[in-house]
């Protein structure tokens, strides 16, 4: 008897260890990699104005590109019910390269990197688990937001900031040997995007975990290029010349992950 007593106690002890904790009232957290895959593509770079007189000239056969990057990442989140969660995802910010494209650009000597910037994209989700909070496996499915900011922004090619610069004087009716550029900065703005996401957990005990999601982010970024010229017959300063690109980044964005439930 004392030994069917010992077995059940053992059998019950070993049930509780093996239970899983993503139920209700349940907070975790994650850190893994993040892997950010834009599906770029871009709108011609577009002459806004010099000297200060609008243009608003589209120039074909330009545009812009941006890289991928990963960084480390974490996430906070709560059982709000067995089912849903919510959650708030961050990670280092990454920093991507940004490339000319278009036969434009490289006609006038414009390839490769043209600059640099680094993302910021905090979000926050709502997602739906499936199956029970004692599952092994747990698929979901999210949705939320995420407000994206680049810093750190700068052109890196001098190519491009001369080819701006000639540009900029044939506008204005500079007469040859016209204007180079000497300087570009660059600003970018900023914005909110939807974020969808899918993905499952994979609990090993009552406290840990690890994961894998996949998020789709549909979101644009324009910058905006003030550049500096110089006059080629005489030396002295010209006319500044304002442009810009959007690029629409769009990226997917992946997530390895191991998280600690309590």
């Amino acid at each position: 008897m004392k030994l069917k007593q010992a077995l059940a106690g053992i059998a019950a002890l070993a049930s509780l260890s093996a239970a899983h904790a993503q139920s209700a009232n349940t907070f975790y957290v994650t850190t893994g990699w993040f892997h950010f895959a834009p599906q770029d593509s871009s709108d011609p770079l577009k002459i806004d104005s010099v000297a200060g007189s609008p243009v608003g000239f589209p120039l074909a056969g330009t545009g812009a590109g941006i890289s991928t990057a990963d960084t480390l990442g974490l996430s906070l989140g709560y059982f709000i019910t067995d089912n849903i969660a919510a959650e708030a995802e961050l990670g280092i910010p990454p920093k991507f390269d940004l490339s000319s494209a278009g036969s434009a650009l490289a006609g006038a000597g414009v390839t490769g990197k043209i600059g640099e910037a680094r993302l910021w994209a905090p979000a926050l989700l709502l997602k739906y688990y499936f199956n029970k909070p004692d599952s092994t496996f747990r698929p979901y499915v999210g949705i939320g937001a995420t407000y994206v900011w680049f810093s750190d922004a700068k052109i890196t090619n001098p190519a491009l900031t001369g080819a701006i610069g000639n540009i900029g004087g044939t506008i204005a009716g500079v007469p040859s040997p016209g204007l180079v550029g000497t300087q570009t900065s660059v600003s970018t703005t900023s914005s909110w995007a939807p974020v969808f996401n899918v993905g499952f957990n994979y609990n090993f005990t009552k406290h840990w975990f690890a994961g894998f999601s996949l998020s789709y982010v549909p979101v644009s970024v324009t910058a905006k290029l003030s550049t500096s010229t110089v006059s080629l017959a005489s030396g002295t300063a010209g006319p500044n010349v304002k442009s810009e690109a959007k690029i629409h980044l769009n990226p997917l964005v992946t997530y390895l992950k191991a998280g600690y439930a309590f």
